[in-house]
């Protein structure tokens, strides 16, 4: 199993549970040329999650919830996913402060103690709302660990795939600099040319 709308952009996974929300955000139509949203058809939407919650299940050591996504939650959990990438874009410009508003979500969760001694985050719901509350706790654990920075959306607004950035400083702002950053980088080289 992979990461199904990652892979699509030969893009490596986020570590861990971090695959699960950037594979979300990935479901996305993006990159050149652009692939179909996974999230526009009840029929995709389910391969997606089945696909991506069994990966995800492997990935974390937990066990994948079975769910349903129907066409009445679809509309909503497109909203979320939006609202990520619109979040992932302002980190990746470095508008972390920027108020601008991300479509309010709530997931309903408990915590749990296991038999390792690890508090962990347990997702509830049915459907789309069980696939937020998984993301939610995924980003959760990332802010915790300090790895959910790295996440980001391609600077590209054309591109908005989200990559997970390894850069040792965590600079990075294209999802492939050959793709995007070049050609953002000899448009931005032209235009100061022609103001000369």
């Amino acid at each position: 199993m992979t990461w199904s709308a990652t892979e699509r952009y030969r893009l490596e996974p986020a570590p861990g549970g971090l695959g699960l929300v950037q594979d979300l955000l990935n479901t996305v139509a993006a990159g050149a040329p652009r692939r179909p949203d996974l999230l526009a058809a009840p029929a995709d939407a389910q391969a997606w999650a089945d696909e991506a919650l069994a990966e995800w299940a492997g990935t974390t050591g937990r066990v994948a919830p079975r769910l349903v996504l129907d066409a009445e939650g679809l509309p909503e959990l497109r909203a979320f996913r939006d609202g990520l990438v619109e979040a992932a874009a302002r980190s990746t410009r470095g508008e972390d402060d920027d108020p601008s508003p991300v479509p309010e979500r709530t997931a309903d969760a408990a915590l749990r103690l296991d038999e390792d001694g690890v508090v962990r985050l347990e997702p509830r719901g049915d459907g789309w709302r069980r696939v937020v509350a998984l993301v939610l706790a995924e980003i959760y654990e990332g802010q915790q660990a300090d790895t959910g920075r790295r996440l980001k959306a391609c600077r590209n607004p054309e591109c908005r795939v989200a990559f997970y950035d390894r850069s040792r400083n965590n600079s990075g702002v294209w999802h492939d600099v050959k793709k995007c950053g070049n050609a953002a980088n000899l448009r931005a080289y032209r235009a100061r040319q022609r103001e000369r």
